[in-house]
């Protein structure tokens, strides 16, 4: 697996990735997206493409390794490619990319819909094509997009033969997860096998302060072999300043650090996140997120933070409230 590469690193970021879905496309539903990146009309592409490589320059620089892009997230596959054709030499970033989601904003902020989701077998074929015409042999992982228990990708044998096919030429298959059931969907996926062999080999789900429901899943994933991406650790800002809890600022107070870092950190410590993802959206934003690694939160901080958890599907139905920016 690819994802072996990011065990021989020696740096403590090796275990945070950087995800660009929230700079390779100028609506997006992050808070704070207007101090971030500035108002929409100057959200260009060369402006959005020049701040993903910025982002991309120094997360590389202080010793990430994992770079996640998906179809539907804007440009994100091309301004991931245009910077590794730029710097040929580093070799030793793992990429990941999903399918299932089309973008269909066409670069606005205000479209009736930014993206369409469809897990069939022609959506996969079209826009595995559109991945290799862009990232090539560069693409270590492909995982099908916000899997949940009724999806279609699980059931359909004509899309894991598909999936199968491109995981014995060299692409590791994954998927990722959304919404209140996340649970249920891992453990669907945990069950699909091609010719009596798992045909997941990673699993990017959302884990943080205040949605904590699938960890049991995930640990039980990690102890099948799978790699365990977490992705919307800040609950798309929820857990940033100035939206934090009083009680996450207070712990952060405690640690002198931000209220990112401690939300991070209290991912890492899981004993089964494997990689967890930044969305930061300035540099400053990504330094800051790179001191999780270095967060003690002592039994007293931790006690504190889990009183944070929101029942699943509270959390999910304010998250489906967040506008688009």
């Amino acid at each position: 697996m690819p994802f072996a590469r990011l065990a021989t690193a020696t740096t403590p970021t090796s275990h945070i990735g950087l995800g660009l879905a929230a700079i390779a496309r100028p609506g997006y539903i992050n808070l704070g997206r207007d101090h971030d990146l500035g108002l929409a009309e100057t959200r260009t592409v060369d402006a959005l493409r020049a701040r993903t490589h910025e982002l991309l320059d120094a997360a590389y620089a202080q010793g990430v390794r994992y770079f996640d892009v998906a179809r539907s997230y804007g440009r994100s596959e091309e301004f991931l490619a245009d910077w590794l054709h730029k710097n040929p030499g580093r070799n030793d970033v793992v990429i990941g990319s999903k399918w299932g989601y089309t973008y269909t904003a066409d670069w606005t902020t205000d479209a009736e819909q930014h993206e369409v989701k469809d897990h069939g077998v022609r959506t996969y074929d079209r826009q595995r094509a559109e991945s290799a015409d862009l990232l090539g042999d560069r693409l270590d992982l492909y995982q099908i997009h916000s899997v949940t228990p009724d999806s279609p990708a699980l059931t359909d044998k004509e899309l894991h033969a598909r999936l199968a096919e491109a995981a014995a030429q060299g692409t590791t298959i994954g998927f990722s997860t959304s919404g209140p059931a996340q649970a249920d969907a891992v453990r669907a996926a945990l069950a699909v096998t091609v010719d009596g062999e798992p045909l997941f080999r990673t699993v990017q789900s959302t884990y943080n302060a205040l949605e904590t429901s699938a960890g049991p899943a995930l640990a039980e994933a990690h102890d099948a072999g799978l790699t365990v991406i977490v992705k919307e650790g800040m609950a798309n800002g929820r857990l940033a300043e100035p939206h934090a809890p009083d009680a996450l600022k207070a712990v952060a107070a405690q640690t002198s650090l931000g209220c990112d870092a401690v939300a991070l950190a209290l991912v890492l410590r899981q004993p089964w996140a494997g990689v967890v993802l930044s969305g930061a959206a300035t540099v400053n934003q990504l330094a800051s997120n790179l001191h999780a690694p270095v967060v003690d939160l002592d039994d007293e901080q931790l006690a504190r933070l889990a009183e944070l958890v929101e029942e699943p599907r509270a959390y999910w139905g304010r998250r489906g409230q967040l506008p688009w920016h």
